[in-house]
């Protein structure tokens, strides 16, 4: 560290969101839970604070400065310890801090850069991938997130729709119906018409509603398409597994007969005894003595068409491109959408009593040198998203052989990792390289539970623990305030990757055989040479620039769930001022209402992803988007809400036994 300087960037990913958090620092800087015990000064110099909200960390838990030796880490006798590059810091002892050098605090794994100082870097935080809003499907032509802002705002500069009425807080019914544009009225309205607006129609229908109450606006008929299309794109073919629980049954809320027995039952008629029972005996004695079931991605989808067919789901399906949502005077919502499926322009607006918000994931998180690396070369098909379609990618390597760089360490990269290791079977000229920005020493740890971590991948059956599904952690969740629930979600979540057996196989097969290696650092720049891909790194502990050569690069960095990414909740909110909630998501009651845009005769309701950091921890899950839409329905139905009755033991039965006779439950 040169002499005088006093500025240092830290930087690290939010372990819940996966948010980069990028701040460029003055020294010193003190890092703890909350403010009142940090110093603000320290020998006449004004402090930095970063306030890490986890109860793993302590409230002022460790101080980073500078003396003559340079950058200096003094834990402030912090309850759970502080690591750098996994060997932990004895209380009080100033410990050497370099650059690349990872600092552990709790859940947080931090690295500290001073190139980032004297040179510009490319933007912090991550890029976007939108959705292509006529297909749903990740749209590779898009060169940033700036790039598509720019496009959208052009596009609604053009429009004279959703009209100038709709600049007010409140519209006039009659007032829709005066633009001569079509207008239909339903006490239901579901808006995305995905996985989340399946389950809050399904339960609709068990509960009473008629199919001719509800509307589902989408753009894909097939509630799973999305979903499905991520999938396969992410390398997760139909005979895959996905990463969802026995318990998790979107066709089913009952819940059973699970996944497991009817995979169970379809192997005993097919005489696959043996087979049969190892997923009854996986349910029985996971996670402890057996490794935990999860279902085929063609059976849920096979079991998803079923349930369509049998609550009618075609006849509620709206072909739209929701494009604003407004209260009424008369105290419902006018939702304006258009049905253009050609140049032709179509525009129509739809008023309901009750609006369910299930619009899923707005984009996909792209890295910044990517992103500029792509609109520097306008090379599409070397530089790839994880979830953008990329077969072509196994299918060269599986017949030419080459490099494949990896960014990212949760499932998606763990199922990349697999399926290199497949092709590698047909051409074992295949080198796998995984990029990660820091070493992870060791899990997010709660209480007495620790995850588990070997080769710095951090392992759990699911992105959440169990309890958070329906046992203690729920509750805890839901008792909690908005500041104490950020600080339980940082402490059980992060990108974790699924405890597959075949997965450690894998990984450990790679790294004695050579062909698979983990590198750490911070990338400075991506660049096309000759016939490669390189990737400039800062390497760890002052080694220097270090390049590493790639044929392709794969980013598996996940999906982005921010509020502003959607245009149409970004409307909402701005609209309305709505207030998000700490993790900038949408601030929901125990019920998923959206309380501030309660009407004198309707309510608004979310689930998914854009709920996270509010009552429920695995918002984004079948089961998760199933209990969302349990509790908004069993508030409808407490309000006696149009054809809607509540359930009781009987009524429940009545409607299971429908769903086993494949039955309409009304």
């Amino acid at each position: 560290m040169q002499s005088g300087r006093s500025r240092i960037q830290l930087s690290w990913d939010d372990p819940t969101t996966g948010d980069r958090r990028q701040p460029l620092l003055n020294l010193p800087i003190a890092l703890g839970r909350d403010f009142h015990q940090m110093p603000i000064e320290i020998q006449g110099r004004p402090v930095s604070r970063i306030v890490l909200s986890s109860l793993e960390v302590s409230r002022f838990h460790v101080l980073i400065d500078q003396d003559s030796g340079g950058l200096m880490v003094i834990d402030q006798h912090s309850r759970n310890g502080t690591f750098i590059n996994g060997t932990r810091v004895v209380e009080n002892n100033r410990i050497p801090f370099n650059e690349g050098d990872s600092l552990q605090i709790g859940p947080y794994q931090i690295t500290v850069s001073f190139a980032a100082i004297a040179s510009p870097s490319p933007p912090s935080g991550n890029s976007q991938i939108f959705f292509n809003p006529n297909t749903g499907l990740p749209d590779p032509n898009q060169l940033s997130s700036q790039a598509a802002a720019l496009r959208r705002g052009s596009a609604a500069g053009r429009s004279s729709f959703p009209p100038s009425l709709f600049d007010a807080l409140e519209v006039d019914v009659q007032d829709l119906h005066a633009t001569g544009l079509p207008v239909d009225e339903v006490d239901y309205a579901t808006l995305g018409a995905g996985l989340g607006s399946f389950v809050w129609v399904d339960l609709l229908r068990i509960y009473g509603a008629n199919s001719r109450q509800i509307a589902a606006l989408g753009i894909d008929p097939t509630p799973y398409s999305r979903y499905k299309q991520l999938c396969l794109n992410s390398q997760i073919p139909l005979h895959e597994r996905l990463r969802s629980n026995s318990d998790s049954c979107p066709d089913n809320i009952w819940g059973w007969p699970s996944y497991a027995l009817r995979e169970a039952w379809h192997d005993l008629l097919q005489g696959r005894l043996n087979a049969s029972l190892s997923y009854l005996w996986q349910v029985f004695a996971e996670p402890a003595f057996a490794q935990t079931y999860t279902p085929r991605a063609g059976n849920v989808f096979d079991s998803l068409d079923r349930e369509a067919k049998r609550i009618g789901w075609e006849q509620m399906f709206r072909y739209a491109s929701v494009r604003a949502i407004r209260k009424t005077t008369d105290g419902r919502y006018a939702i304006a959408f258009s049905r253009t499926r050609t140049e032709r322009r179509d525009h129509a607006f739809l008023v309901a009593r009750y609006v369910h918000l299930a619009t899923g994931y707005p984009a996909i998180k792209f890295l910044p040198d990517l992103q500029a690396y792509r609109e520097k070369t306008q090379d599409f098909r070397s530089v790839v998203n994880a979830y953008e379609p990329h077969d072509y990618v196994y299918e060269h390597l599986k017949n030419y052989g080459g490099t494949v760089l990896i960014r990212g360490r949760g499932i998606v990269a763990s199922r990349i990792v697999q399926r290199v290791y497949e092709i590698r079977q047909y051409n074992p000229q295949i080198r796998l390289v995984h990029l990660m920005r820091s070493p992870k020493p060791q899990g997010n740890k709660f209480g007495t539970a620790q995850r588990l971590v070997k080769h710095h991948y951090e392992f759990q059956p699911f992105n959440w623990p169990k309890a958070c599904w329906g046992g203690e952690l729920r509750t805890m969740l839901e008792n909690a305030e908005p500041q104490q629930r950020q600080r339980l979600l940082t402490d059980w979540g992060g990108t974790t990757t699924a405890d597959r057996h075949d997965w450690k196989r894998i990984v450990e097969a790679g790294i004695s055989q050579g062909w698979y290696k983990i590198e750490f650092g911070e990338v400075e720049r991506v660049e096309r040479e000759k016939d490669c891909i390189v990737t400039y790194i800062q390497e760890k502990h002052y080694k220097g620039q270090m390049r590493l050569e790639a044929d392709f690069i794969i980013d598996a960095t996940g999906l982005d769930a921010d509020v502003t990414a959607s245009p149409l909740l970004n409307d909402l909110v701005t609209h309305y001022n709505l207030p998000l909630n700490p993790l900038g998501r949408l601030n929901v009651s125990n019920d998923f209402e959206l309380v501030e845009m309660r009407g004198s005769r309707g309510r608004m309701y979310a689930a998914g992803a854009i709920t996270l950091g509010g009552p429920y921890a695995a918002v984004d899950s079948f089961l998760g988007l199933q209990y969302a839409a349990l509790r908004a329905v069993d508030a409808i139905a407490a309000m006696k809400a149009p054809g809607i009755k509540p359930l009781n033991p009987l009524s429940s039965l009545l409607q299971w036994l429908k769903w086993v006779g494949n039955q309409p439950p009304v």
